[in-house]
């Protein structure tokens, strides 16, 4: 029912790799995690190349301080030289890629006092909250920003379209072909 070109280990090296393009012609390189063969149509789990990064801006006074998530391009525009400088202090190079901003280069290692817990919430259903490792702060125009890259991996599942080319699922897709893709996975655990 299922079948995979792919080894099944785990080593980067060996999976193969895919490039995702937004329609703004950016590109995010990816490893391929997982392959999949569904009545004649391929998909895959993909992972990406380099960590994924996500800019914060602190708001508020001291004790009632919120992060808020920075998802305008044109301000990530405005501050991206300014966090790229801060992030190549660490010998990180910081990407703006398709989908999410990115960091080439080796992490530092995580250290309690640098997570942030985010509370995430999706149409009054809560969800996990997601733990975030601070990489770098700064300030841009009086505005306090903060860098940083989640612990849980960033993953994409795509279709191979025809022409092999991957294309994202929307959100109704990806949930109808969920429940194949964790059946497919939980089948290469036994």
């Amino acid at each position: 029912m299922f079948s995979s070109k792919f080894p099944e280990e785990n080593d980067h090296a060996h999976a193969g790799s895919i490039t995702l393009t937004d329609e703004r012609g950016r590109s995010l390189e990816c490893y391929i995690e997982h392959s999949l063969e569904v009545d004649g149509q391929e998909y895959v789990l993909l992972l990406p190349v380099d960590s994924p990064v996500e800019i914060f801006a602190w708001q508020g006074e001291e004790e009632e301080e919120e992060a808020l998530l920075v998802e305008d391009d044109a301000i990530i525009e405005q501050i991206f030289d300014t966090a790229q400088a801060v992030l190549s202090e660490q010998n990180l190079i910081l990407k703006n890629t398709a989908y999410a901003l990115t960091v080439a280069g080796d992490l530092p290692p995580v250290e309690e006092s640098e997570l942030f817990t985010l509370e995430i919430e999706d149409e009054g259903e809560d969800l996990e909250p997601e733990q975030l490792q601070l990489l770098s702060s700064f300030y841009y125009e009086d505005q306090e920003y903060a860098i940083y890259t989640p612990l849980d991996p960033l993953l994409f599942f795509a279709r191979i379209s025809k022409t092999g080319q991957p294309e994202l699922l929307s959100p109704e897709e990806f949930r109808q072909v969920q429940p194949l893709l964790e059946e497919h996975l939980f089948n290469e655990v036994e």
